[in-house]
């Protein structure tokens, strides 16, 4: 099985020794997104609800570099600092799945990269 990096200059560039996502065979395994926007390199300081939409663009940018959409997504996991966001990021989060919402948790850590408030990461099949 082949494996190969998918990048997007539209996300923002991986803060450590990971890709943003890896293509094995016609699976799509994508890192964890922060609210981080790609075009300032700032992470967004806007409310959860802000910051999960950022998010969400910064995975559709990948899903588009290795020609997905968010229709291909199988696996989500959503990590929060607070569960109370739950309800907010829940919102936010399923205006971008309309119709067959993937699979997916939601657990709450007790820090994240940069200590912003929400990552998401996804697997996609093609």
């Amino acid at each position: 099985m082949s494996k190969e990096v998918v990048y997007s200059a539209k996300a923002p560039e991986p803060i450590g020794p990971y890709s943003q996502a890896i293509k094995a065979g016609n699976t799509l395994f994508v890192s964890g997104q922060i609210p981080i926007d790609s075009s300032t390199g700032k992470i967004d300081d806007g409310d959860i609800t802000s910051q999960t939409n950022q998010v969400m663009k910064n995975l559709e940018a990948i899903l588009t570099a290795a020609g997905m959409t968010f229709a291909n997504v199988v696996k989500c996991s959503i990590f929060l600092s607070d569960m109370n966001d739950f309800p907010k990021v829940n919102d936010a989060y399923g205006k971008y799945f309309q119709s067959e919402p993937p699979a997916r948790e939601t657990v709450q850590v007790s820090r994240l990269p940069k200590d912003v408030n929400v990552e998401i990461s996804c697997i996609a099949v093609k």
